[in-house]
């Protein structure tokens, strides 16, 4: 099977190459690309995939952008820290939706879940269509993923994220400084940043640490109640949002303290979220 990964955090496509081999060795990813337009790129480059592994907030835009731009005839496993897409993400070629960070038995039952839809297919073409290849067979089963998306009430509402176990967020961080370890605790975090693909803690007294974390999987690991992911690149306690500023397309532009270096902006999607967030 060859797969595409569509991933814009390089240690999140790396983990997830490494897991879909342990799971299947057979499995080749083909391609990695880390934005809407590289992706766009590469699809009209390549023959497509078996599989495309897709996130959904990619550095330049939605990769839902890509499918306006170029036809996929591939099926898509969404891969993504929220959960607000998932009607948008079956209006698509989609068989599931993942929540980050990805674990190996949800991945597991997603790969079993497109091997049944293919066997189904095997199964009413009969024998001739155990001629057709497998190309062929892609191609019927993104037909019927489609006629199935056209066909249901608009409406209706896909089948949702398996349900997570209660949470335990983390209080502390584990800080390593040279050959010196200490911890920092949660209380101290003013907001999380990413930086050259590195991901660093700032804290209310405006000290920088590095974290080894992304940001994907810091969304999992923190209290929704204090913490809100404004962009791709800040998570932010809610005692850092300094000030909040109407900005233009329906988005928000957010000052924090201690100041961050780059202007931060959250998009019209999130808006509304962040702003039942902070009235809570």
């Amino acid at each position: 099977m060859t797969i595409l990964i569509i991933e814009d955090e390089e240690p999140t496509a790396r983990k997830l190459q490494r897991l879909l081999g342990d799971i299947e060795p057979a499995i080749r990813v083909v391609g990695m690309t880390v934005s809407v337009d590289e992706s766009v790129e590469w699809l009209r480059a390549n023959p497509q995939p078996d599989l495309i592994f897709m996130d959904i907030e990619l550095a330049d835009g939605q990769s839902f952008d890509i499918f306006n731009q170029v036809p996929v005839t591939s099926p898509v496993i969404f891969t993504t820290a929220y959960d607000e897409y998932a009607i948008k993400a079956f209006k698509v070629n989609s068989i599931d939706y993942l929540l980050k960070p990805v674990k190996e038995a949800e991945l597991r039952q997603a790969l079993a879940k497109l091997q049944s839809m293919k066997q189904i297919l095997l199964g009413l073409q009969g024998a001739g269509g155990a001629e057709q290849g497998e190309k062929s067979l892609q191609a019927s089963l993104v037909t019927l993923l489609q006629h199935l998306q056209l066909s249901s009430p608009s409406d209706s509402v896909p089948p949702t994220p398996r349900p997570q176990p209660p949470a335990v967020f983390k209080d502390r961080f584990l800080i390593k400084q040279g050959q010196r370890l200490f911890s920092v605790p949660v209380e101290e975090v003013a907001y999380f940043f990413s930086r050259n693909k590195l991901t660093f803690i700032k804290t209310h007294d405006n000290h920088d640490w590095l974290l080894d974390h992304t940001l994907d999987e810091l969304a999992q690991l923190l209290d929704p109640r204090h913490f809100f992911r404004l962009n791709r690149q800040v998570i932010a306690d809610l005692k850092a949002v300094h000030k909040v500023y109407l900005y233009f397309n329906g988005k928000l532009k957010i000052n924090l303290q201690p100041g961050f270096e780059e202007e931060v902006v959250v998009s019209r999607e999130k808006a509304s979220e962040l702003k039942r967030w902070l009235g809570e």
